[in-house]
């Protein structure tokens, strides 16, 4: 029956990564909707893993971050990415990975209050679901999407079908949030146009369940890159990376076809029996026997959506970025376009902010998934040198047999070779270290006041390797450890801000940006916490960081939005300082 509706104020359609957790952070706001999903429950495949420091802190503000850590590999299992002959056979390099380069772990630690973590998609979903129906969300898994439409400004009709009873069925809702993945249906109803770059091929997923720990004790790590140059290889498998799953019995073996193969030939298929070879062979070890638990095929895509919202509806994580899975990058971008979007319509919803304010979404976010794709795709890229100093591009067998011999050669011949292959390991560093591309973001909209700044200031100092810590508003708030003259639990600066409020932060001589704080909450209605740190203040600088990285006087403040970025500053006390704040308030929430 299509004439039966249900109203809700907020659909959500798709409960992968990103719609999970954007229902995880309405439920924080005390919204409530329905999420709908057309697969049967949640992740089935392992896809997405590392969760970055960035993601991290988004969780944290609601509290979920320890269910997170509790569930994922961490510490050693994380140290490493390994280039192998096979599991059991020669290694060739390794390289730190995910902060435990000895040179690199400072500045990690000192970036935010978490640390990476490896959570497989099929431990990560759960959380979120299991979190979003705690808070009020109904989940319907098994019912697809059919049609959209918008009768009204104001209202959105989704045609939607029970996949098990076949009903169809109507929801009329103020917001529809586009959560669906890579195949949006929601993206393809309102027809935003994808801006698309050619693809790098198609890759095989083969998730095998194998006892692996005897071949890891000595080299531990996540991430194996296994190649055999003087083997002829299947059209789909001509390079190996192996993914850990659960330390040390689940893995994921994504198999890459050779540039130069045609992806969309039956060469590309293959039989149960043949991905077990594949795997065994990779593996390197008769006494481990591999089960194969599922096998699935991704294009490597590099695709971004020209914007991501169009009147009340609002599309996120994969529906509008699609790319490789290097650099981690993937839920992690779908978390925070998520924790972006969620403050901004509970604003919107209750009142507290004008329409405006909802159209800095796109605006701030789709910037960011150019980045993002255009990162993981080159991290990919960055593989292309080793793989050629390996002889791994050479299609003919003999031509790869000599290359492996130059690497044995004494003279001049193999200490090149041997050079360009180690010039290149160190080259995907970028993939493993990417703290910049990570916590760099830089928001530019209506939602951030400068007045004393503009991006420039931060023109040759930022990287993909590198944070570059700064209060530059549109940047993410720095972190510090803080804590009270008489010691206690240390806190970050990051757990001070967020949970739904705005922040001001000052130092001694800001009394009255506190006071200001407070009788701009007060006037406008909208939730401001004011902290003081330093001397004798309401939080130490103990690590004496704080005063470095604030870039403004002490009496000078920051303002900080619920997402955690910060909106203004001013660099010093100034007069009838309250009017200030409340036009600059008003300014960032189209009041």
């Amino acid at each position: 029956m299509t004439g039966t509706i249900v109203k809700t104020d907020l659909l959500i359609v798709g409960a992968g990564p990103a719609g999970a957790s954007l229902a995880c952070f309405l439920s924080s706001h005390g919204l409530r909707g329905i999420m709908i999903s057309a697969a049967p429950g949640t992740a089935e495949t392992p896809r997405a893993h590392i969760t970055n420091m960035a993601a991290l802190e988004c969780l944290r503000d609601i509290g979920l971050d320890k269910d997170c850590i509790a569930a994922a590999s961490h510490g050693d299992n994380m140290q490493h990415t390994i280039w192998c002959h096979s599991m059991a056979g020669p290694e060739y390099a390794r390289t730190y990975s995910w902060g435990h380069d000895p040179c690199r772990k400072g500045d990690y630690e000192t970036a935010s209050p978490c640390s990476h973590v490896d959570i497989p998609q099929t431990d990560l979903e759960p959380i979120l679901v299991r979190r979003a129906t705690h808070g009020g969300w109904s989940v319907r898994f098994n019912t697809t999407l059919l049609k959209l439409s918008r009768p009204a400004d104001d209202e959105t009709i989704c045609q939607v079908q029970d996949n098990l009873t076949g009903q169809v069925y109507r929801i009329q809702s103020r917001f529809v949030f586009g959560c669906d993945g890579a195949r949006s249906q929601v993206v393809r109803e309102i027809a935003i146009p994808l801006i698309k770059k050619p693809g790098q091929g198609l890759a095989v997923n083969v998730l095998v369940k194998a006892d692996m720990s005897h071949l890891v004790k000595h080299r531990k790590g996540n991430l194996h890159w296994v190649f055999r140059p003087e083997k002829e290889y299947p059209p789909w498998g001509w390079m190996t990376c192996l993914r850990m799953v659960k330390p040390w019995t689940e893995w994921m073996f994504i198999f890459l076809p050779h540039p130069s193969e045609d992806m969309t030939g039956p060469a590309m298929n293959a039989t149960e029996e043949e991905y077990i070879a594949k795997v065994k062979e990779i593996i390197g070890d008769d006494s481990v026997v591999p089960e194969i638990l599922n096998v699935s095929k991704w294009w490597i895509n590099e695709i971004v959506a020209e914007y991501y919202s169009d009147g009340n509806i609002f599309c996120l994580g994969d529906a509008v970025h699609r790319h490789p899975p290097f650099n981690g990058l993937g839920s992690n971008t779908c978390i925070q376009d998520a924790f972006n979007l969620a403050w901004k319509i509970a604003y919107a919803v209750s009142g507290k902010a004008g329409p405006a304010l909802l159209k800095t979404y796109s605006v701030e976010r789709q910037p960011v998934g150019v980045d993002v794709i255009t990162r993981a795709n080159e991290g990919l890229r960055d593989h292309s040198p080793w793989m050629k100093a390996m002889g791994m591009l050479e299609p003919n067998l003999q031509d790869r047999l000599a290359i492996q011999a130059e690497f044995n050669d004494q003279g001049e011949k193999g200490r090149q070779r041997r050079r360009d292959f180690t010039q290149a390991i160190k080259r995907t560093v970028k993939e493993f270290h990417g703290l910049g591309v990570e916590m760099n973001q830089l928001y530019s909209s209506s939602a951030i006041c400068r007045e004393e700044d503009s991006p420039s200031t931060l023109v040759g100092k930022c990287d993909v390797e590198r944070y570059c810590v700064t209060t530059l508003p549109g940047s993410r708030l720095p972190h510090s450890w803080l804590n009270s003259r008489i010691p206690g639990p240390k806190v970050s600066t990051v757990d001070l801000a967020g949970h739904g409020r705005f922040c001001l932060f000052t130092g001694p001589g800001g009394q009255a940006w506190k006071d200001a704080a407070a009788s701009v909450s007060n006037t406008l209605g909208i939730p401001i916490n004011s902290y003081s740190i330093g001397w004798s203040q309401d939080y130490e600088d103990v690590y004496c960081e704080w005063e470095s990285k604030r870039q403004v006087e002490e009496d000078g403040c920051l303002l900080v939005r619920p997402d955690r970025f910060v909106a203004w500053r001013c660099s010093s006390m100034i007069p009838d300082c309250a009017s200030r704040l409340e036009a600059v308030v008003k300014s960032i929430l189209s009041l």
